[in-house]
């Protein structure tokens, strides 16, 4: 059985408003932490994965490439993964 309270209609809508400003609130404090985050990360020079990633290989060629040169041939097992 429903009844028309008007006062528990607007208490319902106040609630969801509620939840929706708690919620953006939430997605705003997010985006302001990860933002800040990306800041620091910038001022101490990190470096990202793929990065790294990619110069490992780099070096892999250019080992194997220098092996190549020198006429020994690349190493035995080794791998562009086994760069330090």
């Amino acid at each position: 059985m429903q009844t028309q309270n008007p006062f528990l209609d607007e208490m319902a809508k106040l609630t969801t408003a509620a939840m929706g400003m708690a919620q953006a609130a939430g997605d705003e404090a997010k985006a302001a932490f990860r933002s800040q985050v990306d800041r620091i990360a910038a001022e101490l020079d990190l470096v990202r994965r793929e990065e790294i990633e990619a110069l490992k290989a780099e070096i892999a060629g250019l080992r194997a490439e220098l092996a190549a040169i020198k006429g020994e041939g690349p190493k035995p097992g080794a791998a562009p993964a086994d760069v330090p």
